[in-house]
């Protein structure tokens, strides 16, 4: 006798979103992807020629990094919680006036896999500028 499986409901899966259809609300974000040897930062690409940058993890580092993001007319920066890396990276950008947002990675995962440090950064990027 084989064993049947229950008759039961399909998983819905949540509906899509076409992100190029919603409205920009921080056009000055910053996306940072915080790591224990470099940080990643992108910032929209009609603010600089080279919108992707990678700084090193000293106070020297953080600082010129949080000069450049002032430089460049950012305001708001969304980071991702990973580990204790954040801590000096969300202070020395208090320090020079930014607003800091501090996400959870899991709620933040764009799809499942590997991505490159840069595509996480772009992706906190693109959230953050149209997140409400």
């Amino acid at each position: 006798m084989s064993k049947k499986k229950p008759a039961g409901r399909k998983k819905q899966s949540a509906p899509k979103v076409d992100l190029a259809a919603l409205d920009i609300v921080h056009p000055e974000a910053a996306g940072i992807d915080v790591g224990g040897s470099e940080h990643w930062v992108a910032i929209d690409p009609g603010r600089d020629t080279e919108p992707v940058r990678s700084f090193g993890c000293f106070t020297s580092d953080l600082r010129e990094m949080a000069r450049w993001l002032v430089e460049k007319g950012v305001r708001s920066v969304a980071m991702q919680s990973t580990g204790v890396y954040w801590m000096p990276v969300f202070e020395v950008l208090e320090q020079h006036g930014l607003e800091v947002f501090l996400v959870n990675a899991r709620h933040t995962k764009n799809v499942p896999g590997r991505k490159s440090d840069i595509q996480e950064c772009q992706w906190l990027l693109k959230l953050h500028a149209l997140a409400c």
